[in-house]
């Protein structure tokens, strides 16, 4: 094919990409979820099954490594103490070069050859892979501009969330307060209904900037038709340029006793503790992620409108909806340089009693409008609206 005509087709896949994007095919940010292990607590060993067990919130996509489980070393009598479990998640995060391992799996890198790709970049952000060929992009102003997008809307969207869940045990509290009795945790069949979990989410992101952005294509990118063992041991040992940027925490309780409501008392004892236990820490950390939103803008996620007459959106309960959120709705753009950004065109609030609720076990529990399947919103303000247009919360 003329060089010519190969350059008009990859700018005619890119723009067809970028409009023709379905209800499923948004960019999402992406997720790695963190557990801080307290060995000397109650029900440790059940909690780590439990988070094990529980799925990355479906808003985001999946960035998580191999390593989800970490020691906690502050001493105990100094746990609640947020800025030392802070230092102590920071040292985790730099001697373990998390940040140039997330960049490494954004960018599918080979252990033995160290070269990249740009295949998820592609996936997640419904990009045609082949734009992101740097000689292309070096031709086009379009695959320069799709570049940054992905940087901004994907890369420099990726958080790190670090829960540390610990096991509310109210006699621990008694004693530790009083200095009285003897502490006895709840561990027997007739007390986990009980249970209740205190957690503190620390939320991170992963450093993406331009000059970030250009120092990794110029000095470490390379893929399989070009491999250069140079620039492999030189990303291998650059243990400055990939950061991790703190946001802040959340602390919250887990809401009242729990219930057995929607799990099987009569299974197996050992499958009713793990399915309770999963059961509140699901709720605790979808809690967590929504006061998190409520505080840092930019950790709020964009939902599709899944239908315009009904307006419908697959978000709910679980990401803390109630009658008086608003949402903008966000029509996607291009400015002259080919970059994109979203642009407001109007307001929508759920209806009252239209609610979706899709919290962990609540069709089980038998929770109204847990079958709904979606949130049913009402226009506040704007033009048109489509199926597809991009929906966020707002204050």
């Amino acid at each position: 094919m003329p060089k010519f005509i190969s350059v008009i087709v990859f700018c005619v896949t890119v723009i067809f990409n970028l409009h023709a994007q379905s209800t499923e095919e948004y960019r999402r940010s992406s997720l790695y979820s963190i557990l801080i292990k307290h060995a000397e607590k109650a029900f440790c060993p059940e909690i780590i099954e439990a988070f094990n067990s529980i799925p990355i919130p479906d808003k985001f996509d999946n960035h998580n490594l191999n390593i989800r489980i970490v020691n906690a070393y502050v001493p105990t009598h100094l746990q609640n103490n947020r800025e030392l479990q802070k230092q102590n998640i920071e040292t985790f995060l730099t001697e373990n070069d998390i940040g140039r391992r997330m960049i490494a799996k954004w960018f599918d890198r080979d252990k033995n050859t160290g070269c990249f790709d740009m295949k998820l970049v592609a996936q997640r952000g419904y990009y045609d892979a082949t734009v992101f060929n740097i000689q292309i992009a070096d031709m086009l102003k379009r695959g320069r501009a799709t570049l940054a997008d992905a940087g901004v809307e994907l890369i420099g969207n990726t958080f790190i969330i670090v829960n540390d869940i610990r096991y509310l045990d109210k006699e621990e509290e008694a004693y530790m307060a009083n200095g009285l009795g003897k502490i006895i945790h709840a561990v027997t069949s007739n007390h986990i209904a009980d249970f209740e979990v205190n957690i503190t989410s620390y939320l991170y992101r992963l450093d993406w900037s331009d000059e970030i952005a250009t120092k990794f294509y110029n000095d470490y990118w390379f893929d399989k038709s070009s491999v250069d063992y140079s620039k492999k041991a030189a990303f291998d040992s650059d243990r400055k340029t990939f950061t991790i940027k703190y946001f802040g925490s959340q602390t919250i309780v887990s809401s009242g006793k729990s219930t057995m409501h929607g799990i099987n008392t009569k299974a197996d004892p050992a499958v009713v503790k793990h399915e309770l236990i999963k059961k509140v820490c699901a709720r605790a950390i979808d809690e967590s992620i929504v006061q998190l939103q409520h505080t840092y803008d930019e950790f709020k996620v964009k939902t599709p409108l899944v239908s315009a007459e009904p307006i419908r959106a697959y978000i709910g309960r679980k990401e803390g909806v109630t009658e008086d959120t608003k949402f903008e709705v966000l029509e996607l753009n291009e400015d002259d340089n080919g970059h994109t950004f979203f642009k407001r065109i109007g307001i929508v609030r759920p209806v009252y009693g239209k609610i979706w609720d899709n919290r962990y076990l609540a069709v089980e529990e038998g929770f109204a409008g847990a079958k709904f399947g979606a949130t049913e919103l009402v226009k506040i303000s704007g033009g048109d609206f489509h199926k597809g247009m991009l929906i966020k919360e707002i204050k």
